[in-house]
């Protein structure tokens, strides 16, 4: 398949699609109701207590307040909307990414073109006490580059949860299959993350980024397999009062020799007070354990934390951590296997009416990146969104990633350290109830203390701009009850 095929079918989709708005919005106009066979089943409800009938982009929604504990694995929201059915939406995605010399390939000269298409596919079905929600994307990408060739595209988001009575039981699995770094992937287009997206494909509350065997360096060498299954356990002790138990396991792993392979097993325990409805404290303790394959460096690491957290559904979820962390080698550095440093970080969404603000930062002791044998990261990451008119939204994403090696901190030497940095912004709007059309561009920097040697070359300044243009199309809800 040729790359720019994926971007021929969009166009024709798109001019098809504008050239039928006239009649399509002409019908909308009129007063005349719309046929029940057209209409999505009924899954949401709105605030006014009338059926919301799969509306991409409906108005508002209820939400249920969160109620995940403070010192849990995931990262607190909003809340989430009634669902009415159980439902599955099956769809498909086409991307085309015109970039710059790729910033693993700087022998490649010139501007290049690597396409996305893929199925997707999201699930949603709920029990009296129970949940699960699936969203996966799978397909693959082709390439102009040679050396880059065509590779795999996958990922996958699953939350099972149960409610029962004083307990609350989550199972959580992320997995993705990439060609390059999952920072700042697939940024402003249909690729970032799995499933169907809009309002009917289930929003699944992203992991800590503590509890996620990431990979924040762009010139890492090939496709990257990441996966991470976690479990908890939180029990309310009080009306006030719950402790929370979690247990993971993260694998990272490259295709092409030249990065390390990282095992991550992760154990925390915490317990959290609430002070008011709104405001929140918690005292919490985790446990990590970095080993890589191959190699005899490991790293057993511990952090105490002190938490906060407030949220105001709908509008507002905070949480602030912060506090001491002490980490062992299991191969002594500079004669001494601890050190003592501090850990913390902060994850904030606010929301109104016509816009989002996102932001989550988080600094502390990683396995590496595959680039080293443990590291200190400062990673951040914030998005802001905002619906522009009835269809058009628009949406700026940054993002950067500090990570310096554990292995070289003698005064005669010099730590290699990567900085990685996102910026950019994207356009997207509904085609009809069942498509979605969005344009981003990004830019991709890195710099490194050392020089990073790609394809011959050496260099420690490396930029790579992106444009994007991509397509996504599902059937309406199919419901299962």
């Amino acid at each position: 398949m040729k790359p720019y095929m994926c971007f021929l079918g969009i166009s024709t989709l798109i001019l098809a699609s504008l050239v039928d708005a006239p009649r399509v919005l002409g019908q909308e106009e009129t007063s005349k109701p719309k046929p029940a066979a057209r209409r999505y089943p009924p899954l949401l409800e709105s605030t006014d207590g009338q059926e919301i009938s799969g509306d991409p982009t409906p108005s508002s929604t209820s939400l249920r307040p969160d109620a995940r504990p403070l010192t849990g694995v995931q990262v607190p929201t909003l809340g989430s909307p009634e669902i009415r059915h159980s439902y599955w939406i099956p769809g498909f995605q086409c991307n085309d990414l015109v970039q710059s010399t790729a910033l693993n390939q700087t022998t490649v000269a010139g501007w290049n073109s690597v396409a996305y298409v893929a199925g997707d596919l999201s699930l949603m079905e709920t029990w009296n006490r129970s949940q699960l929600a699936v969203n996966y994307s799978g397909g693959g990408s082709f390439s102009t580059i040679k050396s880059q060739g065509n590779s795999n595209y996958q990922q996958l988001g699953l939350v099972e949860s149960l409610d029962w009575r004083r307990w609350q039981v989550t199972v959580i699995d992320q997995f993705s299959y990439l060609s390059q770094s999952q920072f700042g992937f697939g940024t402003s287009t249909n690729l970032a993350t799995p499933g169907v997206g809009g309002p009917l494909g289930p929003t699944l509350p992203s992991l800590q980024t503590s509890y996620q065997p990431t990979q924040s360096i762009f010139t890492s060498i090939g496709p990257s397999l990441s996966n991470s299954i976690t479990s908890q356990v939180a029990y309310a002790v009080s009306r006030r009062g719950s402790v929370t138990f979690s247990g993971s396991y993260g694998i990272l792993r490259f295709v092409d020799p030249g990065s390390i392979d990282t095992n991550d097993t992760i154990f925390s325990g915490g317990y959290s007070y609430a002070l008011s409805p709104r405001d929140t404290i918690g005292l919490l303790y985790r446990f990590s354990a970095y080993r890589y394959i191959g190699d005899p460096h490991a790293i057993n690491d511990h952090v105490s934390l002190l938490a906060y957290g407030r949220k105001i559904t709908g509008t507002l979820a905070l949480q602030l951590f912060g506090g001491p962390e002490v980490t062992n080698l299991q191969v002594p550095l500079n004669g001494s296997s601890n050190q003592i440093s501090g850990s913390g970080g902060a994850n904030l969404t606010y929301g109104r009416s016509r816009g989002s603000l996102s932001l989550a930062y988080n600094h502390g002791v990683t396995g590496g990146s595959g680039q080293f044998t443990g590291s200190t990261a400062d990673q951040l990451q914030t998005a802001i969104a905002y619906q522009l008119s009835r269809v058009w939204r628009a949406n700026l994403p940054l993002g950067f990633a500090r990570n310096t090696s554990l292995r070289a901190l003698s005064p005669s030497q010099v730590s290699q350290t990567f900085d990685s940095w996102f910026i950019g912004g994207g356009l997207s709007r509904p085609l009809g109830r069942t498509a979605n059309f969005t344009f981003a561009y990004t830019a991709y920097m890195q710099h490194s203390e050392l020089p990073v040697c790609a394809g011959g070359s050496c260099a420690t300044d490396h930029l790579q701009h992106q444009i994007s243009v991509g397509f996504q199309w599902h059937t309406r809800p199919l419901v299962l009850r």
